[in-house]
C-alpha cells in the first residue's frame, strides 16, 4: 500500500507561528486545501508562542542564524507549546472550517528522527536524519490531513529535540516526493537587493546570505527551499497569506 501511495501527488504546507495569529489564515487555508486535488500535509511552527512562554518564565530567547537555542531543561515547555496548545488549536480551527485534520508531532510513530544539531552548540536542537511515513500514509489514505508539530525524536536517547519547522517540512516534502512545497509566514517572500524576488535560483542562495540580503529566520527557510529543489521537488514557494488569497505569488525557488 505504501509504495502505491508514494506515487500519488502530495502537497506539503509549512505554516509559520506568527502567521497563525492572523484570523484570516485558517479560513483561507481551508479553502485552499479544498481547491486542491493533492493529499495535504501541514507542518507548523510556533516561535512567537514559545518566545512568549520563555519570557513569562524569565528567559530571554537566543537565536543563531534563525535557529532557537534550546536548553535541555526548556524542552518540556517547548514540547507543551508546540505539540500541545499550538498544534491542537490549529487542528481545531481547521476542523471548524471543514478540514479533516489530525494533530501529531514528529515524536509520534516516530515520524521524524533527528540527531543533535552542530554537536550540541544550540542545546536540544536537532536536524532530521530520517522520516518514517507509515503513520502519515495511513492517515492520508483514510482521508485525513496530518497537522504536524516539528518536535522530533532523538536517535541517540529517544529524548525530544527542537527541529526548525522549515527543515522538518522540507524533509517531509522530499520523502513523500511532494508535487509542491509551500512555506507560508508573515513575510511576502525572499527580499533581494531591489525588493521582493519573484523567482530565486537555488545557486543564488549562498551569495544572498553572504551579502546580508537574507538574514535571521529567512536563512533556514531558503536553506529548506534549496534542499527541496535539490531533491527534485518541482514547485517550492516562499510566500505569505496573500498567496492563499490570490493576491501575490511570493518567491518561487528553482534550480
Amino acid at each position: 500500500m505504501f509504495d502505491n501511495m508514494k506515487s500519488r501527488p502530495t502537497l506539503v504546507i509549512k505554516i509559520g507561528g506568527r502567521l497563525q495569529n492572523d484570523p484570516r489564515l485558517v479560513p483561507a487555508l481551508a479553502s485552499f486545501i479544498a481547491s486542491r486535488s493533492e493529499r495535504v500535509c501541514v507542518v507548523h511552527g510556533g516561535g512567537d508562542q514559545v518566545t512568549g512562554l520563555q519570557q513569562q518564565l524569565g528567559r530571554e530567547p537566543q537565536f543563531v542564524d534563525g535557529r532557537r537555542m534550546t536548553r535541555p531543561d526548556e524542552m518540556a515547555d517547548l514540547r507543551m507549546v508546540l505539540s500541545g496548545s499550538v498544534n491542537k488549536d490549529l487542528v481545531s480551527r481547521l476542523i471548524t472550517h471543514g478540514v479533516s485534520a489530525v494533530g501529531l508531532s514528529g515524536e509520534d510513530g516516530p515520524t521524524f528522527l533527528a540527531e543533535v544539531f552542530g554537536g550540541g552548540a544550540l542545546g536540544s536542537v536537532g536536524s532530521i536524519t530520517s522520516v518514517r511515513t507509515e503513520l502519515l500514509y495511513t492517515l492520508l489514505e483514510s482521508g485525513y490531513a496530518p497537522v504536524i508539530s516539528p518536535v522530533s525524536r532523538g536517535i541517540e536517547d529517544g529524548q525530544p529535540l527542537n527541529v526548525n519547522a522549515d527543515d522538518v517540512a522540507s524533509a517531509l516534502a522530499t520523502e513523500v516526493r511532494a508535487r509542491e512545497f509551500l512555506m507560508l509566514s508573515e513575510v511576502a517572500g525572499v527580499m533581494g537587493p531591489s525588493g521582493l524576488l519573484t523567482e530565486l535560483r537555488s545557486a543564488e542562495v549562498d551569495h544572498l546570505i553572504s551579502d546580508g540580503h537574507i538574514t535571521g529566520g529567512m536563512i533556514p527557510k531558503v536553506r529548506a527551499a534549496q534542499a527541496g529543489v535539490q531533491a527534485g521537488i518541482g514547485h517550492v514557494r516562499i510566500a505569505n497569506l496573500d498567496y492563499l488569497l490570490g493576491l501575490s505569488h511570493g518567491t518561487l525557488v528553482g534550480s
